[in-house]
């Protein structure tokens, strides 16, 4: 029982005048030695630390709101709360902050304002000693007590001491009375001082005085004050609408009648504070922080007690997705709902995670599907503004009960397809719900918070369900949109300048496709395997690159970073599939067909070309110059197509060199490799004879090798290196010498493989060139081989040692 009745929140008021919920915990007064004095302390329940620890000051005031709270001040800018679970231990720890200060515990704040320091005492006694006492609460004193209370909003202190009288004296009551009568007696005079009067002590931000100036029997005379605005020639009729217009509907009867009080007390409060009382000044903006404060708590208390009424939400859930409920009905239980979740907002973490958890489990994501695929515009809006709290508050537990739904449920009524179509039928000429349902989308599919440890293969699983079930339904209106003649794959080869016409291309389709556009671009960012595979599969791009025609820029502009960051990967799949297919014809033709006008639209395209030509996309840079250079030659006031044409010709100078030095070097190297080896077979007897000579009868060995190089040079051509079909050097041997290749054909075949894949012949010729340093060494170690011949060696083994030489001989 003592850990319920102590059990607190604790709260600190931030910069933005909210108050921040430091967490729960248990609440007790304990004398702490290092502070020499009583404490009271705070620790967590859930861990025990503390957080919490505060010296009662006997200087310090300390205030008693809502029979459960506790709050003061312990810096300038620190304010503290405590928000007690019942009121017994709210009680009892007053009890023992007025036992320390030496304070009557039936008060509401331990300072009296008359208990300062002398030295404030003298500076301001003289000034404000007859505010103690109010003027007799009469007609003719209306003025005067205007003027009073004006006065005092300047001085802290004062305020304090005018907060007291008034609650002293039961003086607010006497002044509602007096409102009735001059309203009776239509005494506008007297009404515009007591405007003034209520306004004022509204700004004393005292939670004491608004527990009265709140409480059912006077707030409709507070509000019936504030209608009568001096700078209005006509009094508002705030009272009219609050008791007329705005009705309080119960969706389902709520019994407790503390709560529909609360409820009522609330709203009209916030009417209060948002439409009543003017915007405050900068030097008047903290004078509402209690009653922001008042609100704040009032609406976690509201939340607290629906969540705690399980029988009344499992009411409202059942007759929410029952069939026979009536349209009206139905848009009421949904607008609660709405209404619930907005009061979520005012609470902590910790507790909005308790509350959406409870509407989980409750069923309100089944019950979301089948509101929102209704057709009432009014019930879908507030649907969405539902989802929108529920995939803010946790977009994992949204996929997850999407990913459970193709199991019971066709394509069509899955969740994501419903809020995809509600995008799509969107009936605002402006989108704004799909812009709104856009943004869910996009967090639902957003890798970045897919990333929780619990669950490591969320990414994976949801991406495929969502390119399996939705993504066809995501691109329908595009590729709708962008629909090809039946003969355009003849016409859409190389070279084609066939030109699709968006249809139709008006103001409200452009915006939808645009908000397409946006999606995808970022799945191609951030889904990269599944979105390339989509790519490719239907051919994407070409259908976005329709868009480039349309008389909308914005849409075209939209088609062109979508094309824009799939470059920005730098990913050859993408490259070869865009060269294919010819895709930068439509890009080119906007470029041409915008111009000399300097516009938006001018210079993304250059900035596309920009980055090709900087990151030095070889492939791509070939296929623009091959086929475009022509058609962009003209364009001089930017350098980035001659650019483009100077890395295109220093790779093709760079090629030619490496080719040509590859057939200078390579040809006397094979040809010299060829006699080598058939003069080693015919004359063994020869070399093993030269084997034993000494280093003088070297010269007279070359010259025989020489003369026998040149008598078989004739009989050799047929056996010179060729060049294949695909760009590599073919070598053809006349005895085994796979060994000492190896590393040699190993390279031919990387060569050969690069060629067959490579998107023109120019890299084809790159890939052959790792097979030069090969031959390189065949070249040196020619001259040097017979001098380093081992003289033990028999002749069979002379076959097999004799390329293994090579390579040491070139050293």
């Amino acid at each position: 029982m003592s850990d319920t009745r102590r059990r607190v929140k604790v709260y600190t008021l931030n910069e933005d005048r909210q108050w921040d919920d430091r967490g729960t915990g248990h609440v007790s007064s304990t004398y702490v030695e290092r502070l020499e004095g009583l404490c009271l302390l705070v620790r967590a329940e859930s861990d025990g630390s503390l957080l919490l620890e505060s010296k009662i000051s006997p200087n310090t005031a300390y205030q008693k709101q809502q029979d459960t709270l506790i709050v003061w001040s312990e810096a300038e800018n620190y304010e503290l709360a405590l928000s007690f679970q019942e009121k017994a231990g709210c009680d009892e720890i007053w009890e023992k902050i007025c036992q320390e200060q030496g304070k009557d515990p039936t008060l509401e704040i331990t300072q009296d304002p008359h208990e300062e320091s002398e030295e404030e005492r003298g500076d301001e006694l003289p000034e404000t000693s007859h505010l103690v006492e109010l003027p007799p609460c009469e007609l003719a004193r209306l003025e005067e007590i205007a003027d009073l209370v004006t006065s005092v909003l300047s001085s802290p202190i004062r305020r304090e001491k005018l907060a007291l009288a008034l609650m002293s004296e039961g003086y607010i009551k006497k002044l509602l009375q007096l409102f009735r009568t001059c309203e009776d007696l239509e005494d506008l005079e007297g009404l515009h001082h007591l405007y003034e009067i209520v306004r004022g002590v509204l700004f004393l931000n005292k939670a004491a005085l608004f527990e009265v100036m709140f409480s059912d029997d006077c707030i409709m005379d507070v509000v019936g004050c504030l209608e009568y605005d001096p700078a209005l020639v006509q009094p508002k009729r705030h009272r009219e609408f609050l008791t007329k217009t705005a009705k309080f509907k119960e969706v389902v009867p709520i019994t407790d009648s503390e709560l529909r009080q609360k409820i009522h007390q609330t709203y009209r409060v916030q009417y209060i504070q948002d439409i009543i009382l003017p915007t405050p000044s900068v030097f008047e903006e903290n004078f509402l922080s209690t009653l922001t404060s008042f609100i704040f708590f009032n609406k976690v208390e509201i939340v607290s007690m629906l969540q705690e009424n399980e029988k009344l939400l499992t009411e409202v859930f059942a007759q929410l997705t029952d069939e026979a409920t009536e349209d009206n009905k139905r848009r009421e239980l949904v607008n609660f709902f709405k209404e619930f979740c907005a009061f979520s907002q005012t609470l902590q973490p910790q507790n909005r995670d308790a509350f959406f958890k409870t509407l989980a489990n409750l069923g309100i994501l089944p019950a979301l599907e089948i509101v929102m695929a209704m057709d009432d515009l009014q019930v879908r809006a507030a649907a969405t503004d539902i989802l929108s709290y529920l995939v803010e508050f946790s977009p994992s537990m949204v996929r997850e009960f999407v990913m459970q739904e193709p199991q019971q449920a066709d394509d069509d009524v899955l969740l994501i397809n419903v809020v995809i179509k509600q995008m799509i039928c969107d009936s605002d000429p402006e989108l704004g719900g799909a812009v709104q349902l856009m943004g869910l989308l996009r967090t639902l599919i957003d890798p970045e918070n897919m990333l929780a440890p619990t669950n490591k293969t969320e990414k994976t699983e949801f991406l495929s369900f969502f390119y399996k079930y939705c993504m066809h339904v995501l691109t329908a209106p595009l590729l709708a949109n962008t629909a090809d003649d039946s003969d355009s794959r003849a016409d859409m080869q190389e070279g084609s300048t066939k030109i699709n016409r968006v249809c139709p291309d008006n103001f409200q389709t452009a915006q939808l496709l645009a908000l397409i556009l946006e999606l995808l671009t970022f799945c191609v960012e951030h889904h990269t395997y599944h979105m390339k595979n989509y790519i490719m599969n239907t051919d994407l791009l070409r259908r976005v690159l329709v868009l480039m025609n349309s008389k909308h820029t914005f849409l075209a502009l939209c088609a062109l970073r979508f094309m824009r960051r799939i470059i920005g990967l730098k990913d050859e799949y993408y490259n070869r599939y865009i060269i294919k297919g010819n895709l930068f014809e439509p890009v080119i033709n906007a470029l041409l067909d915008n111009g000399t006008r300097y516009n938006l639209l001018n210079s993304a395209i250059i900035e596309l070309f920009e980055f090709i030509k900087v990151e030095d996309i070889k492939s791509l840079i070939a296929h623009i110059v091959d086929n475009f250079y022509k058609a962009l030659e003209s364009i001089e006031y930017v350098q980035t197509f001659k650019g483009l044409k100077g890395r295109y010709e220093q790779e093709k100078d760079r090629q030619t060199q490496r080719f040509r030095r590859y057939r200078r070097e390579a040809r006397p190297v094979e040809d010299d490799d060829e006699m080598w080896l058939n003069e080693d077979e015919d004359d063994e007897d020869e070399a093993a004879e030269e084997k034993g000579r000494s280093d003088e009868d070297y010269p007279e060995s070359y010259e025989k090798f020489m003369e026998a190089k040149k008598v078989k040079a004739s009989e050799d051509k047929e056996n010179l290196p060729k060049w294949t079909s695909t760009g590599s050097f073919k070598l053809t041997f006349s005895h085994s010498a796979g060994a000492a290749n190896g590393a040699s054909g190993a390279n031919s075949k990387a060569a050969t493989s690069a060629s067959a894949t490579s998107p023109n012949g120019s890299s084809a010729k790159a890939a052959a060139l790792p097979a030069t340093p090969v031959v390189k060494t065949g070249l040196v170690g020619l001259v040097d081989y017979p001098d380093d011949e081992d003289e033990e060696e028999e002749d069979e083994e002379e076959e097999e040692q004799s390329p293994r030489k090579r390579p040491r001989l070139g050293s």
